[in-house]
């Protein structure tokens, strides 16, 4: 394992943190409905890759909610892990789902950046993990708060990254056919001024039909 190793699909498990409407409440560093296209856009990217995933919650209905809709429904296979716990790395039962994925990077989102990113990201480091935090899928209480902490995790030897970033370093390569058009798809859908570009790209250029949205 080494940090100067790219992230794919047989090295990294995606974990998302307490993507709840209560926590989405406090979150002031981005946009909230940016925030949920990066994350769904995310979970898109691991499922085409077929990379582990792992949804926790916090106190679902005693105060923050439940998941958003559009991020379970990536997955509804999954039935998340239920905490009561603010740092997801005290609860034996997420530490058990991380151990039994096999990864040694974790590619980690959550809300908020300095309680539920920040905890778990520390002891996991500790525990000998490689940890990614997603910076634009994480949300803090205020622009300072979210930086921070942050500084904090890469100072301790946590790796930031984008959502765009870990998607096209799964991809890497053009040639991969086989997640070619369901990465572009997704651009199209998630990737804002990139995904129109593309858009633009294939019929302007290639001449290809226009593209119909669903």
């Amino acid at each position: 394992m080494s940090k100067f190793q790219l992230l794919d699909k047989d090295n990294s498990a995606l974990i998302f943190i307490d993507h709840q409407p209560q926590m989405s409440f406090g979150v002031a560093n981005i946009d909230r409905q940016q925030l949920k296209n990066n994350v769904v856009g995310l979970a898109k990217a691991g499922k085409i890759f077929n990379v582990p995933t792992l949804f926790t919650s916090v106190e679902t209905e005693s105060f923050s909610g439940y998941i958003w809709p559009e991020l379970l429904a990536v997955h509804p296979e999954i039935t998340p892990i239920e905490r009561t716990s603010m740092n997801s790395w005290e609860d034996a039962a997420f530490v058990k789902a991380v151990e039994a994925t096999g990864r040694k990077k974790l590619v980690i989102s959550a809300l908020w950046t300095e309680v539920c990113l920040t905890f778990p990201a520390l002891m996991a480091l500790e525990a000998g993990y490689e940890v990614y935090v997603v910076t634009d899928t994480s949300g803090g209480t205020s622009v300072d708060a979210h930086e921070r902490s942050i500084d904090r995790m890469v100072q301790a030897g946590a790796i930031p990254v984008t959502w765009q970033q870990v998607l096209l370093e799964y991809q890497r390569d053009w040639a991969h056919k086989e997640t070619y058009d369901a990465v572009m798809e997704l651009v199209r859908e998630h990737s804002g001024a990139y995904g129109m570009g593309v858009d633009y790209a294939y019929t302007m250029v290639h001449h290809a039909p226009a593209r119909v949205a669903k």
